[in-house]
């Protein structure tokens, strides 16, 4: 498929055939909009996800599935080449770099707004020299010396996670007296370092990482206390998306709900998160989350997300 077609079924062309479509401006940051909670649709280009690895392994299925988000209304496409989740293997540079590049390049040509997904700050200068806007980076408290420099020298938006340790060891820190708490003053810890590299506050974007380090009770405690992260003052971003947590609620006859039964629950979540200000959620189905923000909008008071 062109790098610029539209995905068969989508946009307004309903053609089996791609239809080309001239490049777009490349979108930006600060066009985005302020009113309400935005969605960002999750591209991993990777074969061992935990819901949707080896469905885009290839740049051609990868920019498929990020213009069928773009089209459907995604604000953000973060587009990720290492699997995180817990026990994954990890993944050199240079092939995370060889699977991602030519999908950012895609997007952005068709005009998307691209995030990197990535905790190599060799791979977020990739991508960000490829034209991705935003670095979303879920190494938590040990972020790479060079991924600190990176951000202050670009003046980029920058998503800070919350984790302790990395996709093997995470699951054994999970240890906490007062997760939320805990949490923010983490978060606070690694801040202080963005901050001392000359990283502005306006850049930073906190996630509190479900699902890193956390249990199910630990996961909900803190989508229960989202106002202490908002009080650090910086947009906050809520990636629930089909996390084993919600399998766990969904659990019927002792089994535990699939990956890609857990969009319904991932949208509730998407409609609180909206409804209590949170800036973006990450999420796998685009149009459910879609349209629980806008519920969650007609339902609240109009207010900035945060």
């Amino acid at each position: 498929m062109d790098s610029l077609a539209a995905a068969p079924g989508t946009g307004p062309a309903t053609s089996p055939l791609p239809i080309l479509r001239k490049p777009r401006p490349a979108a930006r940051f600060e066009d985005l909009p302020m009113d309400r909670t935005l969605v960002m649709g999750i591209l991993n280009v990777t074969p061992d996800s935990f819901s949707d690895g080896g469905k885009h392994a290839t740049a051609d299925t990868a920019i498929a599935a990020g213009l069928r988000m773009f089209y459907a209304g995604a604000d953000i496409i973060d587009v990720g080449g290492e699997s995180t989740r817990p026990g994954a293997e990890d993944v050199s540079p240079e092939e995370e770099q060889r699977r991602v590049v030519p999908v950012i390049e895609a997007l952005v040509k068709a005009g998307a707004l691209v995030s990197i997904d990535t905790t190599h700050a060799s791979t977020a200068a990739a991508a960000l020299e490829a034209g991705a806007a935003i670095v979303n980076d879920v190494s938590g408290l040990t972020i790479e010396p060079e991924m600190v420099e990176l951000v202050a020298a670009k003046k980029v938006p920058y998503i800070l996670t919350h984790r302790r340790g990395d996709a093997r060891t995470m699951n054994s820190l999970a240890e906490y007296t007062d997760v939320a708490g805990e949490v923010v003053a983490e978060l606070s810890g690694v801040r202080d370092k963005l901050y001392a590299a000359g990283v502005t506050p306006d850049q930073l974007i906190v996630d509190p990482g479900l699902g890193f380090a956390k249990n199910d009770d630990q996961n909900w405690e803190l989508l229960q206390n989202l106002d202490q992260l908002a009080a650090m003052g910086h947009r906050v971003l809520v990636a629930a998306s089909r996390k084993r947590f919600l399998g766990t609620l969904l659990t019927v006859s002792g089994k535990a709900a699939a990956p890609e039964e857990r969009d319904g629950a991932t949208a509730a979540i998407t409609a609180i998160s909206a409804a209590r200000g949170a800036w973006a959620v990450r999420v796998h189905d685009v149009g459910p989350s879609l349209d629980a923000v806008k519920v969650a909008g007609r339902m609240s008071p109009p207010r900035a997300a945060v």
